[in-house]
């Protein structure tokens, strides 16, 4: 997400940050270079204009000239303009969905991912907000809409409003919200119909939906991908359409960010979640300042957590924990900790929410090192028999060739676990309480187990596991990981979610 412009912007900024002392000249130049950066990101010009404007008489001011840091201070200011241009400081409006049945109208053209984005929003008020949730598809005119959204219903836990051939849509929306009334339902979504260009027709039809349902919230759901068409899409629908709030899908797919930038600055409207890959649960409340530290590749640890705790099972956590104080991570607790890692995302997921690694994931994906990795170390465990999971020291050659075999692999593949499982276990009982259950030590020797002392660092006082992160790709003078002390990351641990 936002890679092209996260690599420009650094490069901008490591210019800037390597100097001593900078000159307005200096600032006007790195400023040039900012305005070049964003429009190639595809963000609209009247945005790429104000924000230059709002940055430069703070760039350059006497306070930055002469301050002892004076690029980092420049860095600061740009981050808080682009918080500014993404919805400020302010934390996310929550959703109106006080008043039972509160209706949550989706509209959006076709191929947006709309419904997709339906069934993950019903997922989340189900399992996050406690909502009891009916979904209803409006859309009689793509084929399969209807069926598409009743199976999504189902894999979200909630409910579908039984589907009438021939019924029209505005005929569907009043029998959703009566059904949801005798139903006791605290929410209805309406899944309207899209086309794949705006037209008259669709959005009378959409105006005439929101007279008749009168909904709390009308979410627009636009591609990201289509950058500044996005923002046209969310303009024209606001014309027409009493829209509350902004949904971005494939956000995952984004290298640009002209449409997040552009979005809330152009429609008024504040982004309310970002829609990432196809699985339901997807979809994440938009921070402004967590997405602006992204786009500078300061990472996002806020969400990693969120995700560590979403994904983890407490009580397993604390049992693999106590078993690595005292170095007795085993072979089994390995595999746990790799099928936690993909559950979060895999390791470039995890790498893009982690700050100060850019260089380190540059290195990794140059050599290989991406999440097919994971599942064929996991493999490789889960061709061992339970005794040598639990015993690694049994492993003889004959043993390694056919724990090989099973996995498809060499046996220097299996050499290679089982030294990665080797380091991780000393590791894990230097770091003693204050360890980050595992996930540091992980990440450390994702790549096969490379030499301690070497890659990213963060916070070396507590977490010197991720010395070697990337088998020790960084090299000397990698960029160490901040925000990540007093105590590590909570609730990240190994082992299976329970289900």
């Amino acid at each position: 997400m936002f890679d092209a412009l996260t690599d420009k912007l650094g490069k901008v900024f490591d210019g800037l940050t390597g100097r001593g002392a900078l000159s307005e000249k200096d600032v006007n130049e790195a400023l040039r270079e900012i305005r070049v950066a964003l429009l190639e990101a595809d963000v609209a010009l009247p945005v790429v204009k104000k924000f230059i404007d709002d940055v430069r008489p703070k760039a350059i001011g006497e306070n930055v000239i002469k301050s002892i840091k004076p690029g980092q201070l420049v860095v600061k200011i740009v981050h808080d303009q682009l918080v500014e241009t993404l919805g400020g400081d302010e934390e996310p409006p929550p959703l109106k969905i006080d008043s039972p049945p509160a209706v949550i109208m989706m509209a959006g053209l076709q191929g947006s991912g709309k419904t997709t984005t339906t069934g993950k929003l019903a997922k989340r008020l189900r399992e996050v907000e406690r909502k009891k949730v009916l979904v209803a598809s409006l859309d009689v005119r793509r084929p399969a809409a209807m069926e598409q959204l009743r199976v999504l219903a189902q894999q979200a836990g909630v409910d579908a409003l039984p589907i009438v051939e021939g019924q029209l849509p505005p005929d569907i929306a009043r029998r959703a919200i009566q059904a949801a009334k005798f139903g006791g339902y605290d929410v209805v979504m309406l899944d309207t119909a899209g086309r794949t260009t705006l037209d008259d027709q669709m959005m009378n039809e959409a105006a005439q939906i929101a007279e008749i349902a009168k909904p709390q919230e009308t979410l627009l759901v636009a591609d990201a991908l289509t950058g500044q068409d996005a923002v046209e899409t969310a303009r024209r629908f606001n014309e027409r359409l009493p829209l509350t709030g902004l949904v971005l899908t494939r956000m995952d797919g984004d290298g640009r960010g002209g449409a997040a930038l552009s979005m809330r600055a152009v429609t008024g409207l504040p982004i309310r979640f970002i829609g990432m890959g196809e699985k339901l649960d997807g979809l994440d409340v938009f921070d402004a300042r967590r997405i602006a530290g992204r786009i500078l590749g300061q990472g996002d640890i806020v969400s990693l957590v969120e995700k560590a705790k979403a994904e983890m099972d407490v009580a397993e956590a604390e049992r693999v924990a106590k078993k690595m104080q005292k170095g007795l991570f085993d072979l089994e607790d390995l595999a746990g900790q790799l099928r936690q890692m993909q559950r979060m995302g895999g390791l470039g997921g995890m790498m893009d929410l982690l700050p100060g690694v850019k260089n380190a994931k540059a290195q990794m994906a140059a050599s290989g090192v991406d999440d097919r990795m994971l599942k064929r170390q996991e493999a490789i465990i889960m061709s061992m028999t339970p005794q040598e999971r639990k015993k690694p020291d049994i492993l003889a050659a004959s043993r390694k060739r056919r724990i090989a075999a099973g996995a498809g692999v060499d046996v220097a593949e299996v050499n290679k676990v089982l030294k990665m499982h080797r380091n991780m276990a000393d590791m894990m009982k230097k770091l003693g309480k204050g360890g980050m259950k595992g996930l540091a030590g992980m990440l450390g020797g994702m790549a096969g187990g490379g030499s301690p002392g070497q890659g990213p660092q963060v916070n070396q006082a507590q977490i010197n596991a991720l010395k070697n992160l990337g088998g020790g790709m960084g090299g000397p003078g990698a960029p160490k990981l901040p925000g990540l002390g007093g105590g590590g990351l909570p609730g990240l641990g190994g082992g299976d979610k329970k289900k």
